[in-house]
């Protein structure tokens, strides 16, 4: 299982030793055998879990634990899943990779949604029902904006940052983040400006990732187990709101030519428009579950210009207006 293949990078205890702090305090913390240090043995999410734990404790303070990790870690010591977001064209790139290799170091993923003026990552578990060390969540979002700025040399700020626990000293999480931190919500969220997706990083590498990728994207393949039809949809429903949703686009990030990636829809029984059409269904049946969103901004979030078009597809794809869909829906999971 996923959650039995967790590596810690040799970059981590490396990065505790800048802190000043003995990585076999960290092991004996968290019980786990020093051989953890020296050797990169998988472990089980428990295990990776008690290892933050660890640290988090000995640090004493969530918020100075993350802070000074991050800002510690050099980018030498970046493992190669990092190593490419790094070296990626701009920011927007190097989410959307970070999202996509996640996926090769569970437990976390991320879900990334560009609306409006605002681009949110959430971050949530894979396997695990039980939710991640206070520290942990900190330093992975954190890591995000620590990921911008040293790509970018320009010092990026979120709009605002949600966790659902407490993170200590919230003073120094927000001068890091630079904007107000929300505690005690319903998810972990770190909200972007959109307009520093397009910002290039100075460190981009087109020599280093054309090594990089296609070995990575290889082993996630391999890992995953998808075929190119579910990949393709994946990528659909996380660019859903970014409007760039041409088959040049997921071909690009699938790292394959347009024409070679037509070959392998057409060998798996479809084609790229109908797993677009399959890619706003689900994602529009998923909204409309929600009736905090209204009709009109699911129509957005689905990827359409206008509500008109919406209703006509949607009425395509169920035979019912999504407000009879919706209400339909809430009187079935009201009485369930």
């Amino acid at each position: 299982m996923k959650s039995d293949r967790i590596k810690l990078p040799p970059g981590f205890w490396t990065g505790l030793q800048q802190l000043g702090m003995n990585p076999l305090d960290i092991a004996r913390k968290a019980q786990l055998p020093l051989s953890i240090i020296t050797e990169p043995i998988p472990v089980t999410t428990a295990q990776y879990f008690k290892v933050w734990q660890a640290y988090s404790d000995l640090v004493g303070d969530i918020a100075t634990g993350v802070i000074n990790l991050v800002t510690a870690f050099e980018t030498t010591q970046y493992p190669p899943t990092v190593l490419a977001t790094y070296h990626a064209r701009d920011y927007r790139d190097a989410l959307m990779r970070m999202a996509r290799y996640k996926q090769l170091c569970p437990p976390e993923s991320l879900q990334i949604t560009e609306a409006g003026e605002s681009c949110s990552v959430e971050l949530a578990w894979m396997d695990s029902e039980q939710p991640g060390p206070p520290v942990l969540v900190g330093t992975t979002l954190a890591f995000l904006i620590e990921l911008g700025r040293r790509g970018t040399n320009q010092h990026i700020t979120a709009r605002s940052v949600e966790f659902s626990q407490s993170m200590g000293d919230v003073k120094a999480l927000e001068a890091y983040f630079g904007c107000p931190i929300r505690m005690g919500t319903t998810r972990n969220r770190l909200i972007l400006s959109r307009t520093d997706l397009d910002r290039p990083f100075i460190s981009y590498n087109k020599e280093l990732l054309e090594i990089l990728s296609p070995v990575l994207d290889r082993s996630l393949d391999e890992q995953s187990g998808r075929t190119i039809s579910e990949m393709v949809k994946w990528i659909l429903k996380r660019s859903l709101t970014s409007g760039r949703l041409d088959i040049r686009t997921a071909a690009s990030e699938l790292r394959m030519s347009d024409r070679t990636l037509q070959r392998r829809l057409t060998d798996e029984g479809t084609t790229f428009t109908n797993l677009l059409s399959q890619a706003r269904h689900e994602q529009s049946r998923e909204y409309l579950a929600d009736d905090k969103l209204d009709i009109k901004e699911v129509a957005f979030l689905v990827g359409f210009e206008d509500q008109n078009s919406f209703y006509r597809a949607f009425r395509t794809w169920e035979g019912s207006t999504p407000s009879n869909w919706r209400s339909k829906y809430v009187k079935t999971h009201s009485t369930s």
